[in-house]
């Protein structure tokens, strides 16, 4: 069983920066894929970036290229996503995940999840 924890969130103006982390609680971290995901009021939850275990390939979704980076420290069990030039689209509330398997920006195929913080752009 993988716990996870999220923190970060916040209210931001639009241009600014926010960082989130994910504390995950397991034994072996380094065995899971690690992604973020976020869901707008309205919306279907929606792939936004992943990494696989080792931290050497980054997926993300088209929207948040270039602005958002998502890295992860292996020793600390911990996994992050820097967001910068943060806009209002990006209001949702995000949520990690962590999946054995692989990465994938189906929802449905991870395995463990957060209860999710929240983040407000305003603009």
């Amino acid at each position: 069983q993988v716990q996870l924890v999220e923190s970060g969130g916040g209210l931001v103006q639009a241009g600014g920066s926010l960082r989130l982390s994910c504390a995950a609680s397991v034994r072996t971290f380094s065995s899971y894929s690690m992604g973020w995901f976020r869901q707008a009021p309205g919306k279907e939850r929606e792939f936004v970036a992943a990494i696989t275990r080792s931290g050497g390939t980054t997926y993300y979704a088209d929207s948040v290229k270039g602005r958002f980076t998502i890295s992860r420290d292996n020793a600390k069990n911990t996994v992050s996503l820097q967001m910068n030039s943060l806009k209002a689209e990006d209001t949702a509330v995000y949520y990690c995940a962590a999946d054995l398997v692989g990465i994938s920006t189906v929802t449905r195929t991870w395995d463990y999840w957060g209860q999710g913080t929240q983040v407000t752009v305003s603009s």
